[in-house]
């Protein structure tokens, strides 16, 4: 036992020397520092790079079977490549050309314009009045709801049965009506406008719940103490949805009309179904033929795929610019409201 002098210190630990224990310290905390280090590094990585590595298997299928056919069908709409030669030499601009003095596709596009006119603006107005007759209080409300989206889920080989038997030319439901009422069998396949209407039919009969449902939705959100308070000041029905229920709406209702603008000007399936010949002349003289249709026919009846790509891409050209048109014309209102 070590006895101090009066006055003395104490001796020093033995690991405060320079002996093999201090330099195992030292060791030591070199390597916990090098670790927390690593820890940092791996841990902001992981909060910079966690969600680019949880989407990039959407980015990566999208660029497997969406861009790269995109981008691949520019490539053929500037060779002459058909079904049995393939790529038959570089033609450039040739297609465009041709496409810009087509009748064919002057035609197809004058169809689909004019189909989107006579089903669209009808199919929207009657879904919004849907919703909100729906947005009431009524008896089986909700299986009224889900009946609205029953034909959405229809096969559309059911669909062509029964608009076919609907507008048969000669024992057509819809010509028996009319000829009840002393109105002449309309030809439905036969010409231009009534094969327009016709397709119109089908396609708001198939779409109208569909849009009526988003709006349903809308107008959930809407609260009820503006139309409580609307009520109060003497506010009739009608002019509580003029006045509350469409301003409300008016995002929803400009998502809608341009998800019906690029889903219309897309037309393929309503007049292929409705087409009984099978293929794709939208009639015997083209009268109800789509520009989506044209594309069908050129490229996988005729083989004609550079031409067929050609005017996909114009198909494509002009979705864009209805797209524009649309988001100016909804800056202009919110601009004005």
């Amino acid at each position: 036992m070590t006895t101090l002098k009066r006055g003395g210190a104490p001796p020093p630990p033995p690991s405060a020397g320079k002996g093999e224990g201090g330099g195992r310290g030292a060791h030591r905390t070199a390597a916990q520092e090098k670790r927390e280090r690593r820890q940092i590094l791996f841990s902001r990585l992981d909060v910079k790079s966690s969600p680019y590595l949880f989407i990039s298997p959407f980015f990566v299928l999208f660029g497997i079977f969406g861009l790269f056919p995109l981008l691949y069908t520019v490539w053929v709409s500037l060779h002459d490549w058909s079904l049995i030669g393939g790529n038959e030499g570089f033609i450039g601009l040739d297609n465009y050309v041709r496409l810009f003095g087509d009748a064919k596709f002057w035609n197809a596009l004058y169809n689909t314009l004019g189909i989107f006119a006579i089903a669209v603006v009808p199919q929207l107005l009657l879904a919004l009045f849907l919703a909100d007759t729906l947005n009431r209080r009524l008896r089986m409300r909700n299986m009224f709801r889900m009946a609205l989206i029953l034909p959405y889920i229809t096969s559309i080989a059911a669909v062509a049965i029964v608009f076919s038997q609907l507008f048969g030319t000669q024992f057509g439901l819809i010509n028996y009506a009319l000829e009840f009422f002393g109105v002449d069998p309309i030809n439905w396949r036969g010409e231009k406008y009534a094969s327009w209407a016709a397709i119109a039919v089908m396609i708001d009969w198939r779409w109208t719940g569909y849009n009526a449902l988003i709006y349903l939705a809308a107008m959930q959100a809407v609260p009820k103490d503006v139309y409580e308070a609307a009520a109060i000041d003497g506010a009739s029905r009608m002019r509580q949805f003029w006045q509350i229920t469409i301003p409300m709406l008016r995002p929803t209702i400009i998502f809608t009309v341009i998800i019906s603008t690029i889903g219309q000007m897309q037309l393929f399936t309503e007049p292929a179904v409705f087409d009984s010949g099978g293929a794709m002349a939208g009639g015997t003289q083209g009268q109800f033929q789509t520009v989506m249709m044209l594309v069908f026919q050129e490229a996988f009846r005729y083989g004609n795929y550079g031409y067929g790509a050609a005017i996909s891409w114009a198909l494509f050209v002009l979705v864009i610019v209805f797209s524009l048109v649309n988001s100016l014309v909804t800056s202009r209102i919110r601009s004005a409201t």
